[in-house]
């Protein structure tokens, strides 16, 4: 007798279950916590186990949604070139975003701008801003811009009690780093009296040893250096930036060679950086041109006249000192191997056609010290400044322009300033006093770059390098720049946003998604029965994830991210219609129902992922060149997407898969909404 086996559900399918249920269960915690969190807090009162809430911020909703306000601002362009105008604009919306995003704590605010003629204007929304003349008055204000130097001064002048106290400090520290070189006159072992006396934690272990040290980081000890041999020790203290010392000469070795050169560059269509129409064998006649006339008296001229360098009449293709690792292969190994005083022939880069003028040479040497160390205090370490910056006069007045810039040599991303004659003197003095410091520049009194000294710069022209991208250099020189060529800003137009429009707007925004869900799960039950009805779990599994994903990320719903959404869901159910009915047409050919469901979602997945692609690529269109409400419709509908080719291809798959063991093939297979092929045969 044959005996019927019943088949449940894998391990694996159980487990895949369990997991959607918890997924769907946390995502709604996270769109409805106000239960859950009285459930935790009840849970920590209880038992005293200090559970994390979940966030009940609310989500982030848009001027059309809550109120607040919407402004217009004209950009006085007047007193800019013709050709900064757009540049400028954009320095000015930057630094309005950010003092709304700061000063009104505004976390979604749309700044931008658009031009009615030769008019520029900056719209800017203000979602929940009720106090409209505050943020009129922060907005109309002109960017600030200050170039500040770390503050080592104190605020006010010692107490007798706090001098007495600095005093009797520093002398034990004296007491202390005499007895120290005391006890090495008398024969005590240097690396023993590092053990004892040393306060620097870090070399202590290793007999004092810094290493081999940089000038600009430890100038007095790199200084004393210089002077003696090795093996020899100080005779008297060194006094550095931290404290006192008693250094020790271990070795001297031959720095990394530099050379001192000029060049003139040539450029031509192709080469990275270059906007002249030159071929390439143009440039390299014209080269040749400039090389047959080149000598070491006319150089500098010839570079300001022919150089296709950016502000090569600035710089007269000057480059400093460098090192061989600094320059490119093919312009490092001419400079290096030719000799000084010579020009060379044309050499080819990846930005051009070169002649260099080598000028110098120079292999300094670098030092291995070992040092003992005592810490001594300053006025400023008993009544610390009250801030850490400090101004030094210069500011966005003084800056002429500040773009972003290319070395010709490594390709590195710079932003480049150029100071009037006043600020030349200011930022050489500047730079001078602070070698191997840090310098800040402060926009709206919040620094956007905090740049490294590396050497006095008095010629009223510097360059800011560092890792950054095009986007970060761009972003930087138009924030100096918003404050080098103050742009006015006019209010032309302001209105305030009632908040209970936005109530009623989103009500009734509600509601539609509401009866817009309903009306598709109702439909999608009649019409395909169980399947339907694991559509419908599906969808609203969906929904939930949804929303958790805007709260998540911080999406800033309006009426028509909204609109999107809700269209969203119309979509979702896509995917499960052509999976029905594949599996209709893999049942009428005479597959098993496991077979054919498997065949149904396989056959029916390029269908899905190809019309929702083509949806994603127009979303990402929108987002890209839309501004404002075009741009919330398409977020919205671009993560509706993604999540509806989730729920219809793991979630439906999962509780299909779940069911097989239940239903039986036999009969008419009714509650898949499908009758056998013989069932339907017309009699005649």
């Amino acid at each position: 007798m044959a005996v019927k086996q019943r088949i449940s559900p894998s391990a694996n399918q159980r487990w895949k279950i369990y997991g959607i249920v918890a997924l769907v269960l946390i995502s709604a915690l996270i769109v409805f916590p106000v239960y859950a969190n009285k459930g935790i807090d009840w849970v920590n009162k209880s038992a005293n186990l200090g559970l994390p809430r979940f966030p009940d911020n609310g989500f982030n909703l848009g001027l059309d949604l809550q109120g607040g306000a919407h402004l217009i601002y004209k950009a006085d362009t007047s007193v800019i070139p013709d050709g900064d105008h757009a540049d400028s604009v954009e320095g000015v919306r930057d630094v309005i975003e950010r003092r709304v995003r700061g000063g009104l704590g505004v976390a979604e605010p749309l700044v931008l701008t658009t031009r009615v003629g030769d008019e520029y204007r900056i719209i800017v929304e203000l979602p929940g801003v009720t106090d409209v003349s505050q943020a009129i008055k922060m907005i109309g204000e002109t960017p600030i811009l200050e170039f500040k130097e770390e503050n080592n001064d104190s605020p006010r002048d010692l107490t007798a009690e706090e001098k007495k106290e600095l005093d009797k400090f520093n002398a034990d520290a004296r007491t202390k780093i005499n007895e120290a070189l005391a006890a090495i006159k008398n024969g005590m072992k240097f690396e023993e009296a590092v053990s004892k006396y040393t306060q620097d934690d870090k070399s202590k272990s290793n007999g004092g040893n810094l290493g081999f040290v940089e000038k600009q980081v430890y100038p007095e000890i790199y200084a004393w250096a210089e002077t003696h041999k090795d093996g020899e020790i100080s005779k008297e203290t060194v006094q550095s930036f931290d404290g006192l010392n008693i250094v020790k000469r271990i070795s001297a070795k031959d720095g990394e060679k530099e050379v001192f050169a000029s060049h003139i560059l040539i450029c031509y269509a192709g080469t990275q950086g270059c906007e002249q129409k030159y071929t390439k064998d143009e440039a390299k006649v014209k080269i040749l041109e400039v090389r047959s006339k080149a000598t070491p008296q006319n150089f500098a001229d010839l570079a300001k006249e022919f150089s296709t360098e950016p502000r090569a009449d600035e710089k007269a293709g000057d480059l400093g000192y460098f090192a061989y690792k600094q320059v490119v292969p093919e312009f490092a190994k001419m400079a290096f191997e030719m000799p000084v005083g010579e020009i060379s022939s044309p050499v080819e880069t990846q930005f051009g056609w070169h002649i260099i003028y080598k000028k110098a040479e120079k292999t300094p040497k670098v030092y291995e010290v070992a040092r003992i160390y005592v810490k001594t205090k300053s006025a400023t370490d008993i009544v610390p400044p009250k801030s850490d910056w400090k101004s030094t006069g210069l500011s966005g007045k003084q800056l002429k322009r500040a773009e972003v810039a290319q070395d010709q040599n490594t390709g590195q991303v710079q932003v480049s300033l150029q100071f009037d004659d006043e600020g030349t003197k200011l930022f050489g003095d500047l730079t001078e006093r602070n070698i191997g410091k840090a310098i800040a520049i402060f926009l709206d009194g919040t620094p956007i770059s905090i740049p490294v000294v590396n050497e006095s710069i008095t010629n009223g022209s510097a360059v800011i390098s560092g890792s950054f991208s095009i986007q970060e250099a761009k972003l930087l020189s138009q924030r100096l720049n918003s404050g080098a060529l103050p742009v006015p800003v006019e209010l032309i137009s302001q209105q305030k946003v009632d908040a209970t429009l936005g109530a009623e707007s989103m009500a009734k925004s509600f509601k539609a998604g509401i009866y817009g869900l309903i009306a598709v799960l109702l439909y999608t039950i009649i019409y395909y029965r169980l399947p339907g009805f694991v559509a419908a779990i599906a969808l609203c599994a969906y929904t939930v994830l949804s929303l958790a994903i805007f709260k998540l990320i911080g999406v800033t719903l309006t009426l028509s991210g909204i609109a999107g959404f809700v269209l969203s869901i119309g979509m979702a159910v896509d995917a499960n219609v052509l999976i029905f009915e594949r599996l209709k047409e893999e049942l009428r050919i005479g597959k098993s129902l496991r077979t054919a469901m498997e065949e149904a979602f396989v056959r029916a997945w390029p269908s899905i992922r190809d019309s929702n692609i083509t949806t994603l690529i127009s979303c990402v269109f929108m987002i890209w060149m839309g501004t404002g409400f075009v741009q919330g419709f398409a977020v919205v509908l671009a993560i509706g997407v993604l999540v509806s080719m989730f729920s219809a291809i793991v979630l439906t798959r999962t509780m299909m898969r779940a069911l097989l063991p239940i239903i039986k093939e036999d009969g008419n297979i009714m509650f898949l909404g499908y009758k056998k092929k013989e069932e339907l045969t017309v009699k005649q």
